[in-house]
């Protein structure tokens, strides 16, 4: 029985975590590394637990409570897992097993002090790492106190904070067993970590070693702060010695115990920096053998290093992979178009194939390779400008960067830097015309390519999807819409610059741009108030709506009085809409018209919070306000000195920004709208592979990229483990925020505004829609979820244009990431709201229901008491 039992750590290695769990898989990879000294030990595997646990059978019973339990129930959750622990506690192990075990103590000697470790199956894991969530017993002396220590580590299988961390990460408590890990107790003089990548960083190059005296349990329970070392290149580059009074050291009998530190050995360091850098290149071996960056755990013994514990670090955001060495610097997509969620495989290779730019994938993200530009003075300084116009925090981190002067390469100019934003006006002339024309070209590239793609299925569709992907990069690289585009934009910073010197007034564009004809995402928001308007009459209708849960409502709707004018205004709106959704340039989230229902909320408050009429009336509004500010401006200007030409040069940017800035928001449309018409024939084709018995579920081809999806179309085969594989890897990707900038090396950066100029307490983001406002916050992270009441802010991560038809009625915004010109600053100032975007933490900081006042025009949020 001894084999199925007992295994020595040498015979693990890392693939086996389901029958020595993480930390005993990690070990026996660990010995078997040239180099690396790992303490003699044995494993008891998770069969052993689970025998043991199978002739307990009131565990069952209090499993299935503890599943069904609440996991906001703190009291029941803690109630559960004592009774739990205690039962497992006090259940011997079946003789044989405790044979096994006692032969094995016997075979690497009886009378050695052992280390007792839990080693659990979701534990060390490359996407959570569990770290302390299990047990451990030091300086255990003696096979019967063994066999006893063995039966706590599995009761911690069940500790409150062990089952609430299984709980968040979404892990089924009977999935889990517990092995556990039995070694050579080792006596150091010195302990701790080594992080093979900047924890907080995410520098892949620098290493940090925390280090104490005795045994680690000093720094990892706090008792004392660490020595820290940094490590570059086979280099300390710094280092801060702490004073460290305690240390952890074993006992004769068994146990351990702390022991104070004379005075004049408090600050002698833990470590030379010659042995720093030793554990650090033990460290680089192990990181290379895993394949990833590692959290260790060493111990020095003799000025020897063993390792005890290596596991990966599930905290670092992935970098993106390239075929060189070079240093290379990345710029983030999402935060450039609002979209900061991890993406499935088909939506980011799908997106790489119809950008403008080359893109690099981590982490779930996409990004742009901006180290070239940056290299080149003259690209540097116009890639520098257009990112502060847009995200000051990117260019911040770009700006970071270059200040330090040893990463990005110096190259000298090889052809013009492109126009500075913000220069002379493009040399289109200001005509409403232009604008209605590239309209209809949209409109006609989307009409074809519906009609074209009508007949083709399997291999085929993909060939005509590559072609219509050059037609999406054709329309979108029109020189007359770029042209459009940048005419807006630099009307309106010329306002905004030449209004502020000339009359002393901040983002005057933002009450010149109200209302501006044309704005096909404003023009969304409000006719989702011509919808509610069709609705409010009918207060069967109006009850039926708060009770759906399911997007097939819109047939049960039509039998309603009233119902069928309401399924007709919302089917209209889908018509025109329904392409939209939150997240939208990932091709795999569900659209308005696949799912309906998501509009539900918006189209109630609507109803509850507006009278008919209220669209109408507010571009209205908005109008008439841009129109008195017009004037007002004019009028101004004309008294100052050389004021005629001031005012006839302002009334020109004017009329060219109320003819252009509308136009900004319709190329994305046209992307979207081209977008479900390639999803819509996928999803066919993806049907079709159900049906054939190649896929479990259509959405399983949202894992596979472009071309992957159409081999599987082209052999009737597909990968299920890969599948799997990809899911898992979302789900990781999900918990991670990605940075701004990222580097090769892995280091993450975010920007600072590095702003003086606002109150204490108060936080800092961009201003990008004139005005101030005070009101409730609602922090809202899913807009199917939002209950807006007149008056509220609202308060989230990001906005792309689905979020629009929430804009007409809250008093004000904050989002995390944004820019000047992305669409949620656009629509703000559009309908007048005062906002202020790339607020970092924004929904981490300000508590749902909070006062708050938002300084659109000063670019800081205060919390109210």
């Amino acid at each position: 029985m001894t084999e199925r039992y007992v295994l020595d750590l040498r015979e693990i290695d890392r693939t086996q975590v389901e029958v020595a769990g993480g930390k005993g898989a990690h070990l026996g990879a660990l010995s078997r590394i040239e180099g690396v000294r790992v303490p003699e030990g044995f494993c008891l595997t998770t069969d052993a637990f689970r025998r043991t646990m199978a002739g307990v059978p009131s565990l069952d019973e209090a499993l299935d409570r503890l599943s069904h339990a609440d996991p906001d129930d703190s009291e029941t959750i803690r109630t559960l897992s004592a009774r739990i622990r205690r039962t497992v506690e006090e259940t011997a192990l079946p003789d044989d097993i405790a044979a096994s075990v006692t032969g094995a103590i016997a075979r690497l000697g009886e009378d050695t002090a052992w280390a007792v470790r839990s080693s659990a199956t979701a534990e060390d894991l490359p996407t959570a790492s569990f770290a302390g969530q299990q047990d451990t017993y030091l300086n255990v002396m003696g096979t019967a106190s063994v066999l006893r220590h063995i039966s706590r580590c599995w009761a911690s299988l069940f500790t409150e904070r062990a089952v609430t961390y299984r709980r968040r990460n979404g892990i089924d408590h009977r999935t889990v067993h517990m092995a556990v890990v039995v070694q050579r107790m080792v006596f150091p003089q010195a302990s701790g970590i080594l992080f093979t990548a900047d924890p907080v960083t995410g520098n892949r190059r620098v290493a940090t070693v925390d280090a104490g005296f005795g045994l680690g349990e000093a720094l990892v329970s706090g008792l004392v702060n660490p020595d820290t070392f940094t490590v570059r290149d086979g280099e300390v580059v710094a280092r801060t010695i702490a004073a460290k009074q305690r240390a952890v050291h074993a006992l004769p009998g068994g146990g351990t115990h702390q022991v104070r530190i004379d005075a004049p050995h408090q600050e002698q360091p833990a470590l030379t920096d010659a042995q720093a850098v030793r554990l650090v290149r033990l460290g680089r071996r192990i990181e290379a053998h895993f394949g990833h960056p590692q959290d260790i755990e060493w111990c020095l013994v003799d000025d020897d290093f063993r390792i005890v514990q290596s596991r990966p670090v599930t905290t670092l955001f992935p970098v993106p992979e390239t075929d060189d060495r070079e240093n290379h610097v990345y710029v983030s997509v999402g935060h450039q178009q609002m979209m900061t969620d991890a993406m499935k495989p088909l939506g980011l290779s799908m997106w790489r194939l119809t950008a403008m730019a080359p893109m690099h994938e981590a982490g779930g993200r996409l990004f742009v390779d901006v180290t070239r530009r940056l290299a080149a003075p003259a690209s540097r300084a116009a890639l520098l400008e257009i990112m502060g116009r847009g995200d000051p925090l990117v260019r911040d981190a770009l700006e970071t960067l270059l200040e330090r002067g040893d990463f990005v390469p110096s190259l000298p100019d090889t052809g013009p830097g492109g126009p500075p934003p913000g220069g002379a006006a493009t040399p289109i002339e200001t005509d409403p015309a232009v604008v209605t024309e590239l309209i209809e070209r949209s409109r006609a590239s989307v009409a074809a390519l519906k009609r074209e793609i009508r007949t083709k299925s399997g291999p085929a569709l993909f060939a005509f999807l590559l072609e219509a992907f050059e037609e999406h990069k054709r329309v979108l690289a029109d020189p007359l819409s770029m042209q459009v585009i940048m005419a807006g934009m630099e009307a309106t910073w010329w306002l905004n610059d030449q209004l502020e010197e000339w009359l002393g007034e901040k983002n005057a564009a933002d009450t010149l741009t109200l209302s501006a004809p044309g704005n096909i995402t404003s023009q969304m928001g409000l006719e989702l108030l011509d919808v509610a308007d069709v609705i409010r009459p009918h207060p069967q209708v109006v009850a039926f709506l708060q009770g759906v849960e399911n997007d097939d409502f819109l047939d049960e709707l039509a039998k309603l009085p009233g119902g069928g004018e309401a399924r007709d205004a919302i089917e209209t709106y889908l018509d025109r809409y329904g392409m939209r959704c939150a997240g939208e340039i990932d091709i795999t989230r569900p659209r308005w018209r696949e799912s309906p229902a998501t509009l539900v909320p918006a189209i109630l408050d609507n109803v509850r919070n507006f009278r008919p009429g209220a669209a109408r009336r507010r571009f209205e509004q908005g109008r008439q306000e841009a129109l008195r500010k017009e004037q007002d401006v004019l009028a101004r200007l004309r008294a100052l000195p050389d004021g005629d030409r001031k005012a006839d040069e302002t009334k020109r940017m004017i009329d060219r920004v109320r003819t252009f800035i509308g136009y900004r928001e319709y190329p994305k449309y046209g992307i979207i709208s081209r977008y479900f018409v390639y999803k819509q024939a996928l999803m066919e084709e993806a049907d079709r592979l159900v049906r054939a018995g190649v896929l479990a579920e259509r959405e399983d081809v949202f894992h596979l990229t472009f071309q992957e999806f159409h081999d599987a179309v082209r052999s009737g085969r597909v990968d299920a483990g890969l599948i799997r594989q990809r899911k898992d890897a979302f789900r990781t990707y999900r918990t991670l925020t990605p940075p701004r900038v990222l580097t090769s090396d892995g280091e993450a950066l975010n920007g600072a505004y590095r702003r003086e100029d606002v109150p204490a307490g108060a936080l800092v983001g961009l201003a990008v829609s004139a005005g101030t406002v005070e009101g409730r916050a609602r922090v809202v992270l899913d807009m199917a979820q939002a209950d807006l009441e007149a008056g509220d802010i609202l308060v989230t991560a990001y906005t792309d244009p689905s979020w629009s038809p929430l804009f007409v009625g809250i008093a004000g915004l904050v989002t995390e990431v944004g820019g000047l010109m992305t669409h949620g600053a656009v629509i703000a100032r559009e309908y007048g709201l005062p906002a202020v975007v790339g607020v970092d933490g924004a929904t981490r900081l300000i508590r749902d229901g909070q006062r708050i006042r938002v300084h659109g025009s000063d670019g800081y949020v205060e919390i109210l008491p």
